[in-house]
């Protein structure tokens, strides 16, 4: 089952949120995680730019990209040529930039562009293109409380209306994915459950134990880099997380598209 939880009204100050950008084709299939993130634009609100955390940039140490005009990667391969074809022209944001080094010490890289778990959420949330974005990378070396960490760096930013985005997959085994299937395995609904629970009680100790807590989450994470933006949303919330889940479900068999916008006191 799907779903989409009802509007509520947000706080004045912005929340962090994860999203789960599913497979690249999101974007060009009917689905219900496509069209929960056509909606979560409004929902939100216009921010004064992005920093969109996505899993497919992986480095050893934190970065930023700094470029004024980021390109549009299209890291995936044999899929439909309109994806291919596609563009997210938004303009970059080299003073966040400079700001998010000064806030977590992380490098400037001027050259990185946008990925498709950067430009595939935006591209529904904001087609029209026009919001600053700059991409954080996330570090498979690292641990989650290291990205809790540099959420938490990042806290500040929320006040000056910059929406810290950090897309990737609430589950995320691509070994086990079926295209179109709707059945779900029964060690994908236990940890998304269990990832429920961890986010609603605000428990910052087991998400970032989440590797050896929760039975199923080697079968739900074979690799971590899918999970990382997560912690780092939750960490941007500030010291005191309030948890929203905006949506949950599962696409393609085992891909699981929960997300959640994190409030708190900067």
């Amino acid at each position: 089952m799907t779903t989409t939880q009802p509007a509520t009204a947000l706080p004045s100050s912005l929340p962090s949120v994860f999203v789960s950008h599913g497979a690249p084709t999101l974007i060009i299939e009917d689905s219900p995680g496509r069209h929960f993130l056509a909606g979560l634009g409004k929902r939100l609100g216009r921010p004064s730019a992005v920093i969109a955390v996505s899993a497919h940039w992986t480095t050893r140490v934190p970065a930023i990209s700094g470029a004024a005009r980021p390109e549009t990667i299209h890291d995936f391969y044999g899929f439909p040529r309109a994806l291919y074809a596609m563009r997210y022209a938004a303009p970059g944001a080299p003073a966040l930039a400079d700001r998010v080094r000064a806030l977590t010490g992380a490098a400037v890289d001027p050259g990185q562009g946008l990925d498709h778990g950067a430009w595939v959420p935006l591209m529904l949330m904001y087609p029209e293109a026009d919001i600053p974005v700059a991409q954080l990378s996330v570090q498979p070396g690292a641990t989650a409380a290291d990205h809790i960490a540099l959420g938490r760096a990042l806290a500040p930013l929320r006040n000056e209306g910059v929406l810290v985005l950090g897309s990737g997959g609430a589950v995320h085994n691509l070994g086990d994915f079926r295209f179109g299937q709707s059945d779900v395995a029964g060690w994908a609904e236990e940890f998304a459950g269990w990832l429920d629970g961890v986010l609603a009680a605000g428990d910052e100790a087991s998400l970032a134990g989440w590797k050896t807590l929760c039975p199923q989450a080697k079968a739900a994470h074979p690799t971590d880099e899918h999970f990382l933006p997560l912690p780092v949303a939750f960490g941007a919330a500030g010291d005191t997380v309030q948890t929203e889940r905006l949506h949950t479900g599962f696409e393609h068999g085992s891909i699981g598209m929960q997300a959640y916008a994190f409030h708190g006191a900067a």
